[in-house]
């Protein structure tokens, strides 16, 4: 029986509302994308019956043919053996806090990875979730969003995408520029994606309310970052400059404070940025 599947998981939930519109896919292209479809209801795309896609909705696939992360990276992993979903939120919120929503789902993913399986799971800035493996981080999950801001600057919808390995075994995990780790690869056991995902989705609707009322997730976030107060190597979005510098702090809004060489400060509002020695 799958695990998965709604019957297995809308009776195990504890929220409220997140999460309680529950589709699940044996396969999909990707969930983000077909989620956008939705929202878009664009031609040709066939709606199940009777669907909508009210705030919370929560779409989860076990295997994406055409999974993706930031910066058009691909995200792959064999069927059955991760946790594949988007959300849908409608935060109504000004568009600086559109990165809010990452912070809270980051931690709530850290917290409840770490819960079910006991491994220290952290974040890397600004959307990557580690565990240090002998001195090496490495990558077990990774959250894609989306959003769309309307003409008066406040944010209409925003499509939250999660990856997150759990049960890969080692032999298949994907050989990658970031080295990759699965809950399973790191304690040899297999671990429920039904526990993580209801803990999960418990925490972060948990979470969301308080942003939701102006709080802003910083200070918990900082707290699980692996990357304040490490020496690291910014790449600009533009590609037209790579620099180093030490990861001083975050701010409010979820934004690195990145003191360069010289001893000026930066703001990091987007880009990649990579741990040295290299681990994204």
């Amino acid at each position: 029986m799958n695990e998965l599947a709604p019957d297995r998981v809308l009776p195990a939930l504890k929220t409220t509302w997140l999460g309680r519109n529950y589709h699940y896919f044996p396969q999909i292209e990707s969930t983000n994308t077909m989620l956008k479809r939705w929202l878009a209801a664009e031609s040709g795309t066939a709606v199940p019956t009777g669907t909508d896609v009210p705030a919370g909705t929560l779409l989860l696939a076990d295997f994406q043919s055409q999974g993706r992360g930031r910066l058009s990276r691909t995200w792959e992993a064999p069927p059955a053996t991760c946790l594949l979903f988007s959300l849908l939120f409608r935060p109504d919120w000004p568009a600086a806090q559109a990165h809010w929503i990452t912070m809270t789902a980051s931690v709530a993913a850290a917290e409840a990875m770490t819960a079910v399986s006991g491994l220290l799971v952290g974040v890397k800035w600004p959307n990557d979730l580690v565990i240090q493996q002998e001195g090496v981080w490495r990558k077990v999950g990774g959250i894609l969003q989306e959003g769309r801001v309307g003409e008066d600057g406040r944010i209409q919808t925003v499509i939250l995408g999660m990856g997150l390995n759990i049960n890969i075994p080692p032999a298949q995990l994907p050989q990658t520029a970031v080295p990759a780790a699965s809950l399973l690869s790191l304690t040899g056991k297999t671990s429920s994606r039904r526990a993580i995902l209801v803990d999960l989705l418990h925490r972060l609707e948990t979470a969301y309310a308080l942003a939701d009322r102006g709080q802003s997730p910083q200070k918990t976030w900082a707290a699980h970052l692996v990357t304040v107060g490490q020496a690291v190597q910014i790449a600009e979005m533009n590609g037209e400059r790579v620099w180093s510098g030490t990861a001083v702090a975050t701010d409010e809004w979820g934004h690195l404070l990145v003191q360069d060489e010289r001893g000026k400060m930066h703001t990091i509002a987007a880009g990649d940025v990579s741990l040295r020695p290299e681990v994204a």
